[in-house]
Parts: C-alpha cells; structure tokens; sequence
C-alpha cells in the first residue's frame, strides 16, 4: 500500500500536458489543477451537491494519469481508449485500500457524469482550465483561446460559463 501511496504523490510532479504542448514555462502540475478545480468545488457548490462527495471526486478524478500520462485530444489516442486505459490504472492503483469500492465508485461517477456530484466535479475541471489559461493568457500573451473555448463547449451552467466569460 505504501508503494501506491507513493505512486500517487507523482502527481504533484507532473506538468499538465497542454500547457506545455503551449510552451508556458513553468506549467502547473495534474496535482496542482486538482487542488484548482477541489477549490471551485468548495467555493462554487450549488444547493443539491454533496460537497463532501463532490471534494472526493475532485481529489481523485486525475489520479490515474500517474500511470497513463496526462492525454489530450492531441494525442493519438481515442477517447474509448483514453478512457479504458484511465479505468485500469486507477482500479491496479487503488486495489490495496480498504476503501477500493468507495474509491472506484467516486471515479466512476466522474468518468461516466452518472451523478449530480460527478457532472459538477467535470463542469469544475473545465472551469479550471479556462480560469488557467486565461491567468497563462495574460502572463504569456499566448493565444490559450482554444482552452477557453473547449471548456466554454462543455459548461452548460450560465453561472459557470459566466465566470469564463467575465
């Protein structure tokens, strides 16, 4: 279990792909993003949520990338297949715990949406990489746009996109 334990704080070290794909120096790491979108979690959590729940899955929603990597739309990887890879390592990863259930049951509500606490955890990680590349945006004077505009295609809340578009 140590080893996993272990494994799992790779996290922190590891830069978050499209940014670098971007060249911005310095990118934050996947650990970093989950801290970002736990903190929208705790801040924006609407009535209806259970923020608790929801915290969870914000906390282990990128874990398996430790294992699999940080893949974007930009790779060469389908989106079944990100998936599949994401699923078997975060089930080998998690199977020490005692709590192995409850952990691939807060995944799963992730991956699949399949809960109120799931879909608000993935509106949080969109509103996450807007927020970033905006904050990148005025930093590097890049163009971070299509971030913006990918997290902008998936927030179906106005009161989320709102905050994109303030």
């Amino acid at each position: 279990m140590k080893q996993q334990l272990l494994e799992c704080l790779a996290l922190k070290a590891l830069p978050r792909t499209g940014w670098v794909r971007k060249g911005i120096p310095e990118p934050e790491s996947v650990a970093a993003h989950s801290w970002g979108v736990a903190w929208l979690v705790l801040a924006l959590c609407p009535p209806g949520i259970d923020r608790g729940r929801a915290l969870a899955i914000a906390t282990v929603h990128d874990l398996a990338e430790v294992r699999v990597g940080d893949l974007t739309p930009h790779d060469p990887v389908s989106k079944t297949e990100k998936a599949r890879r994401e699923l078997a390592a975060y089930t080998a990863m998690i199977a020490p715990f005692p709590n192995a259930t409850e952990l691939l049951d807060l995944y799963v509500e992730y991956a699949d949406e399949s809960t109120p606490e799931g879909r608000f955890v993935k509106a949080c990680d969109k509103l996450d990489m807007a927020l970033q590349a905006q904050a990148y945006q005025g930093e590097s004077g890049l163009d971070l746009s299509e971030f913006v505009a990918s997290a902008l295609g998936r927030l179906e809340a106005d009161r989320l996109r709102a905050l994109v578009c303030a």
